[in-house]
Parts: structure tokens; C-alpha cells; sequence
């Protein structure tokens, strides 16, 4: 089965997502400082552009903790991983998400249980529940599972 993925644009900026890398945190429309104007899952299509501008949508793109989220200025292509990567001086954060998933905020190495290295930068989102189907990632399983913790 092939990746969905869809793009939005304001013109100069294209918000992508990946709906399967989703875990619906919430962090882009529901919590403080957020961006309900752009991201509103109550709403087709879910994600209006041109509900704020381009610096504001790029600032809360980089929140996104599963990387379903990323961007690409429209005049230049950009790397999206590179617009989101963080200062490696900077100390590593661990967050419990109620109800949710394990969110690693830093640059960090995770080895796959092949014994692959992958780098993942800015904010990383690891299942709690263990109903994921891309473990150790969480794929937003805890939802639909109702996982309490």
C-alpha cells in the first residue's frame, strides 16, 4: 500500500502531511500556543493555510512530535529534516504525554531491532501502550485503544 500523503500551500509556504506518522497530539490546534486558524481537524480540509502566516504555520510545524508534519518554502526547496533540526548543545527532554506517548525532545540515535542506526532530531514520539504497528514509534494506536497512563 502506498503512503498517503497530502500538501497544502499559502503560496509560500506547503505544509505536508503524513497521515499514518500522526499521533494526534494535539499540539498543533488543541494546547497553548497553538495554531487552531490552520490546523483544525473539525474542519475539511483540516488544514487551511492561509489561516496564519508563513513564519507563524513554520514555528508550530517544528512542535510536530511525530514528524507528520513538515514543510517546504515553495520558491526554494528545503530540506524538511534540516528546518527541523535542534542545537546538539542542547540538553535532552523526556515528556509523558497523558494518555499518549513518550515524547524525546534532543538529538538522539535509536537502533532498530535489525541493529539500524537512525538519527532523529527535535522531538520524537515513542509508543507507551504498546499497541503501535511501527514500534518503538507511536503511530497513534494509543486513541483508538483508549490508553490510560
Amino acid at each position: 500500500m502506498d503512503e498517503v500523503i497530502k500538501e497544502y500551500t499559502n503560496g509560500e509556504v506547503t505544509i505536508v502531511w503524513k497521515p499514518a506518522m500522526c499521533v494526534h497530539s494535539r499540539i498543533c490546534w488543541g494546547k497553548d500556543n497553538s495554531l487552531p486558524e490552520v490546523f483544525n481537524p473539525k474542519e475539511r480540509p483540516w488544514i487551511k493555510p492561509e489561516g496564519a502566516g508563513t513564519e507563524r504555520i513554520i514555528a508550530q510545524i517544528k512542535q510536530c512530535p511525530s514528524g507528520a508534519l513538515t514543510f517546504h518554502l515553495n520558491e526554494t526547496e528545503v530540506n524538511p529534516s534540516s528546518m527541523n533540526e535542534v542545537d546538539s548543545t542542547i540538553e535532552t527532554v523526556i515528556e509523558a504525554l497523558p494518555n499518549g506517548p513518550l515524547l524525546i525532545y534532543g538529538n538522539i540515535k535509536v537502533k532498530d531491532k535489525e541493529g539500524n542506526m537512525n538519527k532523529k532530531t527535535n522531538v520524537t514520539a515513542f509508543c507507551r501502550c504498546g499497541g503501535s504497528g511501527n514500534k518503538p514509534f507511536c503511530d497513534g494506536s494509543h486513541v483508538g485503544i483508549d490508553f490510560k497512563g
